[in-house]
């Protein structure tokens, strides 16, 4: 979503209020969870559906 919207990690993370390195760990897939209003915020700037971003993973 952010190739699409032409948008760096550092001018999401800047719009949603958290760090890059936050951030990088959210996209990278190694955070073990996501608060809502964040994923929330992520959406609202990114103008797209928590599903759009989002990917389940079985961890066995």
């Amino acid at each position: 979503m952010m190739a699409k919207r032409k948008m760096s990690l550092n001018e999401l993370a800047s719009k949603v209020g958290v760090t890059t390195s936050n951030l990088s760990i959210l996209k990278t897939g190694k955070a073990k969870a996501i608060r809502f209003n964040t994923l929330e915020d992520i959406c609202e700037v990114l103008d797209c559906q928590p599903g759009d971003i989002l990917e389940y993973v079985d961890d066995e």
